[in-house]
This record gives C-alpha cells, sequence and structure tokens, in this order.
C-alpha cells in the first residue's frame, strides 16, 4: 500500500486488522473510522442466499479513487482506504471497507461516511441478489441518492 489513498476491487476476502494498522500508523493520527459492510440474509423482505457483484473495472477503480480524492479535499485525513469485493458472496461475507484517518475524530467520521454514501450511489457496481424466489438485479434506493445529496 502506498501513497496515502488505496483501493481495491477484489474478489478475495480482506485483512480488516492490517488496513487499520495502515491507516493508523502515521504518528499524527488521532482517529481512525473502519466501516465494513456485510451480505444481509434479508432484503425487501425476502431471504437472501447470496449476491453477486460485477463491475467495469477501468471505470470502478477511478469512480473510486474520485470518492477517495474528493474526501481527501473537503477534510483534513491522513489515509483512506476502500475495499469493495465482486463475484460471488454469501450471506455474512465481508463486502466493502472503509477506513479513514485523521488528527480528529470529525473528520474521520464525516468522511467515512460520504465515502460510504457516495459508493452507494456513484460507483458502478451492479448486485444481482439470489433468493428462494430467484434472482433479481438491485436497484438503487430513494434513501441511499438522499444520503449522498446531503453532502
Amino acid at each position: 500500500m502506498e501513497q496515502d489513498i488505496y483501493i481495491a476491487v477484489q474478489t478475495q476476502t480482506f485483512d480488516q486488522n492490517a488496513l487499520y494498522r495502515w491507516a493508523s500508523e502515521k504518528n499524527s493520527v488521532g482517529a481512525t473510522v473502519v466501516f465494513v459492510g456485510k451480505v444481509r440474509d434479508l432484503n425487501l423482505g425476502d431471504q437472501v442466499n447470496g449476491l453477486y457483484l460485477e463491475h467495469y473495472p477501468a471505470m470502478t477503480e477511478k469512480a473510486l479513487a474520485e470518492i477517495a480524492a474528493e474526501a481527501k479535499s473537503r477534510w483534513q485525513l491522513q489515509r483512506i482506504a476502500v475495499i469493495h469485493r465482486i463475484g460471488q458472496l454469501n450471506t455474512g461475507d465481508e463486502i466493502v471497507l472503509v477506513a479513514v484517518s485523521s488528527a480528529h475524530r470529525s473528520d474521520a467520521y464525516q468522511a467515512n461516511e460520504f465515502i460510504m454514501d457516495y459508493l452507494k450511489t456513484k460507483a458502478p457496481f451492479w448486485k444481482k441478489e439470489q433468493t428462494a424466489q430467484g434472482e433479481r438485479w438491485i436497484e438503487s434506493k430513494q434513501t441511499d441518492q438522499q444520503a449522498a445529496d446531503k453532502w
């Protein structure tokens, strides 16, 4: 992991502890906020058995880097890590990690929430859920757009 922004789109699991240590290693860091999202077993009232994520590689990494750069321009941040998994995931699997470090907790909290809100609305991922009723593509929610609009 080089620089102060680390972006990865990958099929394999990630090591939360290693990413926390990387984000927090500078002595100027006073706060690190780590968010980890997981695949839920229930969505839209239906039991979910799994989730398949697709993406367009060049476009996805560019969008994630732009979101991280925007966060760095808005808040005084030390480091940012954004990891998003793709491919077949099962319920309970970790799907996304956002780690943000700063001298102050307020910047770290706000930047982490901003990045997640923008990931939900601006990152080009396509999600297909597997349920007992069959497969379905997941549309973006109005609440996700409302969360992003507040920034």
